[in-house]
């Protein structure tokens, strides 16, 4: 939107005297610029306005906003052009809240806006997510008439899309007497950055209907709604009509980048690389597309070597790859490609990005590494409010609650406000470490903070808080009380804490709410099934499980990895795949007799069916995908003195007999496991764990 509105001032401005240069507003080069500045000066047009307004736009466009401001200061008379002009260097340079400031002086001045003027300060209140402003912008333009002029009637749809008032937006779109080429372009972009992609998808169609010409936005807008809808069907239609009507996005930056996200989100990786294949000069952000779909999959090679062919190429990899990148190998824990990750980062210019030392100091932290987050948290050259987020997630994560609480503190005597995420750190931090005084302290602090709304997931760790320390009817109020609509985690996490201390009339009464919810989530089943198991009536138990059956509802399957050698090693339940699968047995066996005769270890066989023989529930356990990868790793060198630490991450909550079991290996062999599971860090060490057996 600026460009154009600068393009058609600039157009309109330069036209009159034909000894004024037109050149100014396209000059590229500022010190050019300013060689001609002081030429017009010594010829005497230093104060004339045409030529004034030209040189402001000049200026901005250059990035010299400062000379820009004393050009307009000096003018001895200004119009509407000199505002405007002035304004859409503001926004150029990526301060829109200027731009605002100097509208308001402008109706101090006598000045009027014209319709630019308008659409210039429409797009600052959407960058800034002005909305109160932006309806007072549009009020004046409905009383002036101007709302009715494309180009400012294009800007309120966007102000409004940005705002997030997508149906405001529609509304504007409705009326609007004529639409163009951009009125559709933001209404779609609007519905898609909504989450409205369905009508987004809709929207496009209605525009072929009236013959509306297409371009890349509109493309890439549709595309995107096809992506985050998972429509493979439109997509791939939209793909033949590109082929079929000549337009060539190979060379089109952004509908080749939306085609290739397109094929990675619908799984279609081999169609991905065929479009990534004939684009003539890649982007950094197909080849970023491309390299995260691989692993998203679980491709890992493939990405990697990707990755490699992106650093051998003559684009320079941004802090956006280096980011995702890291939050790969944070999801998968994957340590070796992580470190060496961090060494690439610090030879590159963007990876002293904050954003892309924030993924870094994650990805540490998710790989429970903690002692080298802590030295790169207190190396980073700048933080943000995400940096101590991430931080005090990490402590939390790990149960270290008190140091959760230190660093909360501290950030604020930094002058960085939290935010409500961070809030939720710390609040889970008190969680975790079991501090319900210090939960309640801040969880008050935040219900008192005007700044600041507490949402469900906010209320959610209060639960859990209180949960912990078996303040089940308290939790119960709290959840019953809240101004907002309690949501299914929440019920759920009241439901885990009925479990844990075995009150089994409220966990009836929860499980019923929950199913009226969420009758399609096999994991609430499974929980109640849990409550009557641990109570001993097998038959009720029985009854869920039974109904869990019926209904054809699947729990999504328990897996667990360990990486050696920096390789990647997965196994399931019962997983028998593995080339070492019969040493890991033999090793495991080993480590049950010893931790019998030393320990007096048993298995905790409550924790598996109880309708099978004594032994078979012993071979159920032993083949439990935690115990496998510690297995691998032991069989690999893991219980020598050499190795200290053993890391597994296991992608959902680590049962009760795994979790004894690692307690009484961490003691017989003096090692630390250090496992992650979908809940939190468990740092087993001398026979103990960080969570004090609440999980």
């Amino acid at each position: 939107m600026s460009f154009q509105f600068c393009k058609m001032c600039t157009n309109k401005f330069s036209s009159s005297l034909i000894f004024k240069p037109p050149i100014l507003v396209a000059i590229a080069f500022g010190v050019l610029g300013m060689q001609v500045h002081g030429a017009l000066v010594k010829m005497g047009f230093g104060f004339d306005l045409m030529l004034s307004n030209d040189l402001i736009v000049m200026y901005g466009k250059c990035g010299r906003l400062g000379v820009a401001c004393d050009v307009f200061d000096r003018m001895l008379k200004r119009n509407v052009v000199s505002w405007t002009a002035l304004m859409c260097g503001h926004i150029q340079n990526g301060n829109p809240l200027e731009s605002l400031l100097l509208f308001s002086k402008m109706g101090l001045s006598g000045v009027k806006p014209n319709d630019f003027t308008f659409s210039t300060n429409l797009k600052a209140c959407g960058l800034l997510n002005g909305l109160d402003i932006g309806r007072q912008i549009h009020d004046i333009c409905v009383k002036t008439g101007f709302d009715m002029v494309n180009v400012v009637g294009n800007s309120i749809i966007d102000m409004y899309s940005k705002c997030g008032r997508i149906n405001e937006a529609a509304c504007m779109f409705e009326v609007m007497p004529v639409r163009n080429l951009i009125s559709w372009n933001a209404m779609i972009a609007g519905y898609t950055v909504a989450g409205f992609c369905e009508k987004a998808l809709v929207l496009f169609q209605k525009m072929q209907e009236v013959g509306g010409f297409l371009d890349e936005f509109t493309f890439t807008s549709t595309l995107k709604a096809c992506s985050d809808l998972g429509a493979i069907k439109e997509g791939n239609q939209i793909h033949a009509f590109l082929i079929t009507g000549g337009f060539l996005y190979s060379v089109s930056t952004a509908v080749s980048g939306a085609l290739i996200d397109l094929y990675v989100k619908c799984g279609k990786l081999f169609m991905a690389r065929r479009v990534f294949s004939h684009i003539e000069e890649k982007h950094v952000i197909s080849w970023t597309a491309l390299i995260l779909g691989y692993a998203q999959e679980g491709n890992l090679a493939e990405s990697m070597g990707l990755f490699r062919q992106l650093r051998e190429s003559s684009i320079q990899v941004d802090g956006f790859i280096l980011s995702s990148m890291m939050g790969v190998f944070a999801d998968f824990a994957l340590v070796q490609q992580g470190k060496q990750m961090h060494a690439f980062a610090i030879k590159v210019p963007s990876g002293v990005d904050t954003s892309v030392c924030n993924s870094i100091l994650d990805m540490y932290l998710k790989c429970g590494m903690i002692n080298e987050a802590e030295r790169l948290f207190s190396e980073m050259p700048a933080r943000n409010v995400i940096s101590w987020t991430v931080m005090i997630t990490g402590y939390g994560k790990h149960g270290l609650g008190k140091e959760a609480i230190r660093l909360f503190d501290e950030m604020q005597l930094d002058s960085t406000e939290p935010d409500d995420v961070t809030y939720l750190a710390v609040l889970l931090g008190c969680s975790h470490s079991g501090l319900v005084e210090k939960g309640q302290e801040y969880f008050s602090r935040l219900c008192s903070y005007h700044g600041i709304k507490a949402r469900v997931e906010h209320y959610a760790c209060m639960v859990d808080l209180l949960g912990r320390a078996g303040r089940l009817k308290e939790a119960k109020n709290l959840v019953d009380s809240m101004p907002l609509e309690a949501n299914v985690g929440i019920w759920q996490t009241l439901l885990s804490a009925c479990r844990v201390h075995g009150d089994l009339e409220l966990g009836k009464e929860v499980c019923g709410i929950l199913l009226r919810l969420d009758s399609e989530n096999p994991v609430n089943y499974v929980m109640m099934s849990n409550i009557y198991a641990d109570a001993g009536y097998w038959k009720e138990c029985e009854s869920i499980r039974e109904l869990v059956k019926s209904k054809k509802l699947k729990k999504e399957a328990g897996r667990s990895w360990v990486e050696i050698d920096k390789e990647v090693h997965f196994f399931y339940g019962g997983d028998d795949t593995h080339p070492l699968t019969e040493k890991i047995h033999e090793i495991l066996k080993e480590m049950e007799r010893r931790m019998k005769e030393e320990l007096g270890y048993v298995y905790g066989v409550k924790y598996a069916l109880h309708d099978v023989e004594e032994e078979s529930k012993m071979e159920n356990l032993r083949v439990h995908s935690e115990k496998l990868a510690i297995g691998l790793a032991l069989v690999c060198g893991g219980s020598e003195e050499g190795r200290k630490v053993i890391r597994v991450f296991k992608n959902l909550r680590v049962c009760g007999d795994c979790h004894e079991f690692i307690k009484g290996l961490s003691k017989i062999l003096r090692v630390v496991f250090v496992v992650r599971d979908a809940n939190r860090f468990h740092r087993f060490e001398d026979g103990l764990c960080s969570c004090r057996d609440y999980w």
